[in-house]
């Protein structure tokens, strides 16, 4: 696999992952996205923060399993 696909192949379970939870649970999911509405800017920061940490901690175990 090249760049590309792996690229696409992440942009694609994504786009499963984050459509779950409103397929599953769509009344839980509203409830969820109101409360992230009524977070401040900082809160938002700080939990982009966190997604980007973890995903880059998933990344550096991933590749060093290989």
């Amino acid at each position: 696999m090249d760049f590309w696909d792996v690229l696409l192949a992440g942009g694609a379970l994504m786009l499963i992952f984050e459509g779950i939870m409103p397929f599953v649970a769509p009344e839980a999911w509203k409830k969820t996205m109101r409360q992230i509405v009524d977070l401040s800017s900082g809160q938002l920061r700080f939990v982009g923060m966190l997604a980007i940490a973890a995903g880059l901690f998933l990344l550096s175990f991933i590749s060093a399993a290989n």
